[in-house]
């Protein structure tokens, strides 16, 4: 191995990071504050998003910028790409959420080759999309693994995990963050001694491998003849980006918390019927019992507790049905 420059606190690396949303940051902000040389940041193209379709910066573009890292957005990465890092000498590309398959000849560029920080306790939930999958499957469980990147996806050797636990009613943003925030702390622990955790690398176990495709708005829809827990780990999993949502008539209504109700229901009702609209929440039946719809989010509107306007739901959805609109 090639020698590494030593400082005060420990051997300082010269980083190149990929990253684009939320998840990326904490682990970036660790990266420019630590010993370590950050000397280039790749994230996604600029990209009109929102309703009124503005050109955004990606969170981890914002954050390179605050602190003078340039910041570099190739539609692909490729031979420009491994240019740079060889410009720069990058001993190991650190990578989190970047959202784009990174080749075999990128990932051979830096030193010591590409890390990555995935949120799962690999090979549990390789993909897009791991926070989301765990929530709907019910884990009780999950955690961070960094990853010695290769060509197939998700499936390179491990060099580190760390678990979490899934709290009782936890949702998708606040487990992003909790992993964002372990994923930094775990990158962290891997680079200071990054020669000894390359040297214990582990090939992942051929069992266990599930996967976590890109989600999409359609997926979000609240399928009523659910039972009341799976309705309930569906609003969990897809608060934030994006909203479980339901119809009513062609109106489309974020559901932004329920309640699992009984598992057994009196009521004849068919799935997605109101049974009653209560100070603690719009009734739904579904394929095995009631949930209760604590909060929504009505066009134009700001999320809204049932509790807290009863009298206005109570009007909209007396005897009302939620199901996908006609045609």
């Amino acid at each position: 191995m090639a020698n590494l420059s030593v400082t005060g606190g420990g051997i300082s690396l010269r980083i190149a990071f990929a990253g684009t949303p939320d998840f990326a940051v904490p682990a970036l902000q660790s990266l420019i504050a630590s010993q370590h040389d950050v000397r280039l940041v790749f994230t996604q193209p600029d990209r009109p998003r929102g309703r009124g379709q503005r050109v955004q910066f990606s969170p981890v573009k914002t954050v390179a910028q605050d602190h003078g890292v340039p910041v570099h957005q190739p539609a692909v990465m490729g031979r420009d790409t491994i240019e740079l890092m060889r410009q720069e000498a990058i001993d190991v590309l650190v990578v989190a959420a970047y959202g784009q398959i990174v080749s075999q000849a990128v990932l051979d560029a830096p030193q010591y080759g590409c890390l990555n920080i995935h949120a799962s306790l690999l090979p549990r939930w390789r993909g897009a999309a791991p926070v989301v999958y765990a929530l709907l499957a019910g884990d009780d469980e999950t955690g961070v693994t960094i990853m010695q990147m290769e060509a197939g996806l998700d499936s390179g050797p491990i060099l580190y995990q760390q678990q979490l636990n899934i709290l009782p009613g936890m949702h998708q943003l606040a487990l992003l963050r909790a992993l964002a925030e372990l994923g930094a702390q775990s990158i962290d622990a891997v680079l200071a001694r990054l020669s000894h955790y390359q040297s214990r690398a582990r090939p992942q176990e051929a069992g266990g491998v599930l996967y976590a495709p890109k989600i999409n708005k359609k997926q979000a829809q609240v399928d009523w003849s659910g039972s009341a827990v799976s309705i309930e780990r569906h609003v969990r999993a897809f608060y934030g980006a994006p909203m479980a949502y339901t119809f009513h008539g062609d109106i489309r209504i974020r559901i932004v918390a329920v309640c699992a109700g009984q598992e057994k229901s009196n009521s004849n009702l068919p799935s997605g019927a109101v049974v009653a609209v209560t100070p603690g929440g719009v009734e739904v039946a579904c394929g095995d019992g009631v949930v209760l719809v604590t909060c929504l989010q009505m066009p134009g509107a700001k999320p809204q507790m049932v509790a807290d306007n009863h009298g206005y739901f109570e009007q909209l959805f007396t005897n009302a049905h939620f199901s996908a609109p006609a045609g």
